[in-house]
C-alpha cells in the first residue's frame, strides 16, 4: 500500500535530468526539487501550446498526495462528490451511481492552470534549472538518472520505440460552456450512440466538456455544439467556449527504461479519455518512483539505474492491466453500440449498483490497482 506523505531524506549531490515541459514533466520535477534533488529539464524542441478548454480529473488520494508531497493545488480545484453515468442505448437511463456526499470523489483542473502553479514555484526553486541546449549521450553522464516524457526527443526513437500502440479512429472535442448558476458538483458521463460524453463541472456556472466521437468521418460536416445540446438534460447554456479536438489513441511502452533512462508521463503510457485516469496514472507513478528512492536512500544503496529496473518491475503489470480494464469498457460499450443491443449497459446496471462492487470500482478509480 502506497503511503499519502513521504519523508524522503536524499543526497543532496543526486542530479536528475528531466526531458520534456509538459505537465508530467513538470509534477514530477516539484516533487524531486521538494526532496532536495537536482533537477535539471530539457525543454521539449516543440513548444507546447497551452489548450485552455482541457481540463483533467484528480482522483482524492491523489489530490492528498499532490498536496502534500508537490504543491498544494487546493484553490485551483473543483470537487466532485458525485458521478453519474448514463446510456443512450437505454434511453438515457441512470446506469451507475458514485456518491460521497461528505467528501470529494473526484477534482477537477484546468491544465494551463496547474501549469502555470508548477511553473512559478520550480521558477524559486534553487535545486531547479531549465535548460535549452542540444544534448548528446556524453553530457548525460553527470546525471544518476535520466527521465524522459519527451515524444520528440531523439532518444525516444533510440531507446523507446518498442511500444503497443492502438488508434480509436476517434476524436476527444473539448470545451468550456458558461451557464446558469446551479450546484454543480456531479460529473454526468453519457455513453452515446456515437462516442462517451462527459460532463466535468470545473465552477458552479462552468462546465468543462470532453466528447470522445467514433469514426473519423463526424470530424467534418457536423456541429459539436448541437450534440453537448442534444445530450444536455441539466444546463441552462448561456455561451460555448473555444472548441478544440485531438485524436484519440492509446499506447503502452514494452520496456520502460534502458539503462539510466527512464520514460515516463505520456511517453509510458496514453489511455482513452473516458475514464479520466491517464494523469492519475502519472500520479500514481511518481508515487512509486519516490518511494524506490527513498527505500534505496535509507539502505545506503545507490541511486542509480537500478531505481529503474524496480520501478518497471513493481509497476508495469499494474499498468498493463489497468489500462486494458479502460480500453475494455471502450470496446464493449462501442460494440454494443455497434450492433444496437443494450445487454451490456443492462449488466452494468444490475452488478454496478450491487454496493460492494460499486465500492471496488470507486477504490480501484481512487487509487489504480496497488492498493
Amino acid at each position: 500500500m502506497y503511503h499519502l506523505i513521504f519523508v524522503v531524506k536524499i543526497k543532496n549531490n543526486m542530479r536528475v535530468c528531466i526531458l520534456g515541459s509538459g505537465l508530467s514533466s513538470l509534477t514530477l520535477a516539484k516533487a524531486l526539487v521538494n526532496k532536495k534533488v537536482y533537477v535539471d529539464l530539457l525543454n521539449s524542441k516543440k513548444t507546447q501550446n497551452l489548450n485552455k478548454s482541457r481540463t483533467i480529473g484528480i482522483s482524492k488520494s491523489n489530490i492528498d498526495f499532490f498536496n502534500n508531497n508537490i504543491i498544494n493545488i487546493n484553490k485551483i480545484i473543483w470537487r466532485l462528490k458525485k458521478i453519474h453515468i448514463y446510456s443512450e442505448n437505454l434511453k438515457n437511463e441512470k446506469l451507475l451511481d458514485f456518491e460521497n456526499n461528505n467528501d470529494q470523489l473526484f477534482s477537477i483542473i484546468k491544465n494551463f492552470e496547474l501549469f502555470q502553479i508548477l511553473e512559478k514555484s520550480l521558477k524559486k526553486d534553487k535545486f531547479f534549472k531549465k535548460l535549452n541546449i542540444r544534448s548528446n549521450l556524453k553530457f548525460f553522464e553527470n546525471y544518476n538518472f535520466v527521465i524522459n516524457t519527451d515524444y520528440f526527443n531523439p532518444l525516444t526513437k533510440k531507446y523507446f520505440n518498442k511500444k503497443i500502440t492502438k488508434k480509436y479512429n476517434s476524436f476527444a472535442y473539448t470545451l468550456i460552456i458558461d451557464h446558469q448558476k446551479i450546484l454543480n458538483n456531479t460529473a454526468i458521463q453519457i455513453f452515446t450512440k456515437i462516442g462517451p460524453l462527459a460532463f466535468l463541472p470545473i465552477s458552479n456556472n462552468k462546465t468543462s466538456i470532453v466528447y470522445s466521437v467514433n469514426n473519423l468521418k463526424y470530424r467534418k460536416g457536423f456541429n459539436i455544439k448541437e450534440l453537448v445540446k442534444r445530450h444536455n438534460f441539466k444546463y441552462k447554456i448561456k455561451k460555448f467556449n473555444k472548441v478544440e479536438a485531438f485524436e484519440l489513441n492509446s499506447m503502452s511502452l514494452r520496456s520502460y527504461y534502458h539503462n539510466k533512462f527512464l520514460a515516463f508521463g505520456d511517453l509510458l503510457h496514453r489511455v482513452h479519455p473516458l475514464a479520466g485516469q491517464g494523469f492519475n496514472m502519472t500520479i500514481r507513478d511518481i508515487k512509486l518512483l519516490l518511494e524506490i528512492i527513498n527505500n534505496k536512500n535509507n539502505l545506503g544503496l545507490p541511486l542509480d539505474y537500478s531505481v529503474n529496473v524496480e520501478f518497471e518491475k513493481k509497476i508495469k503489470h499494474a499498468n498493463f492491466i489497468f489500462e486494458n480494464g479502460i480500453d475494455l469498457i471502450y470496446e464493449i460499450f462501442n460494440m454494443e453500440r455497434k450492433i444496437n443491443n443494450d445487454i451490456f449497459s443492462k449488466s452494468i446496471k444490475f452488478f454496478g449498483n450491487y454496493h460492494p462492487v460499486n465500492k471496488m470500482f470507486t477504490k480501484i478509480a481512487d487509487k489504480g490497482l496497488l492498493f
